[in-house]
């Protein structure tokens, strides 16, 4: 079974000198980058005198993602670029298996979607009662000209950097590495789901268990199928980027 597409395979020895550390600096980082930048925001905040400074900042969180994303691609080149690879040849179509690679694309969202879906609506229902509440902590109001950069920089730059941040970079290095196969998969989408409870980080139990859990069986899904067909990256980060674009624009209803 491959465990990277054939446009950016790379041999074992570039995958393990001279960058042994990075990808678990990308595995761990990310959720530390969205940490720090809405500490960051709530700094701001907190120096322009508002009150409740920490809870202004979570209504930043599409911001937050977006710098964190940006941030992550530039790594990924960094790095990609230190192997001697690129980081683009992750989003290279197959041309020779585009049909074969569409079939097992339209297979895998029987489980995708499923695993995307449920686990949210039934984590809000257990620990909130209704998925109103938690809506109401998630979708916080924001500025009309925030709201319009988000509905482009968001869902884009989500493409660009959370499957392939896990799936396309840390897991087949991790593997090559020596871990077992379950556990270069398992890590990247454990921190994959759980690196949601920092977006945003809000200091409520029940709204970090449910962000943080909801979308751990979708990333395990997404970790094994990417594992298995890796030349599936690019549809999937497009599909990616229409699911975000769908949830950043549930931010009209809050911009003023």
């Amino acid at each position: 079974m491959a465990i990277s597409a054939p446009s950016h395979r790379v041999s074992e020895k570039n995958l393990a000198v001279p960058s042994n550390r990075f990808p678990w600096i990308m595995l761990f980082g990310r959720m530390g980058l969205f940490l720090g930048i809405q500490a960051v925001f709530a700094l701001v905040f907190y120096l322009a005198g508002v009150q409740d400074a920490w809870d202004k900042s979570a209504a930043w969180w599409p911001m937050v993602v977006t710098l964190a994303n940006l941030i992550c691609v530039a790594g990924m080149i960094r790095f990609f670029r230190a192997e001697g690879n690129s980081y683009w040849g992750l989003f290279r179509i197959q041309r020779e298996s585009i049909k074969s690679d569409l079939l097992a694309l339209v297979a895998s969202f029987v489980v995708i979607g499923p695993a995307g879906y449920f686990p949210n609506v039934i984590l809000a229902g257990w620990l909130f009662g209704n998925s109103q509440t938690v809506m109401d902590l998630f979708m916080r109001p924001l500025p009309f000209w925030a709201v319009y950069a988000a509905l482009v920089l968001f869902p884009v730059t989500q493409g660009m950097a959370e499957l392939p941040t896990y799936f396309g970079y840390v897991m087949p290095r991790l593997q090559s590495q020596g871990l077992p196969r379950w556990l270069a998969v398992g890590l990247p989408a454990l921190m994959l789901g759980l690196q949601h409870l920092a977006v945003p980080l809000v200091l409520d139990i029940r709204f970090i268990a449910w962000r943080g859990l909801m979308f751990i069986p979708f990333a395990l899904v997404t970790g094994i199928i990417l594992n298995w067909r890796p030349r599936l990256m690019p549809y999937m980060a497009f599909i990616h980027i229409l699911m975000d674009l769908s949830l950043a624009m549930m931010l009209l209803s809050v911009g003023y």
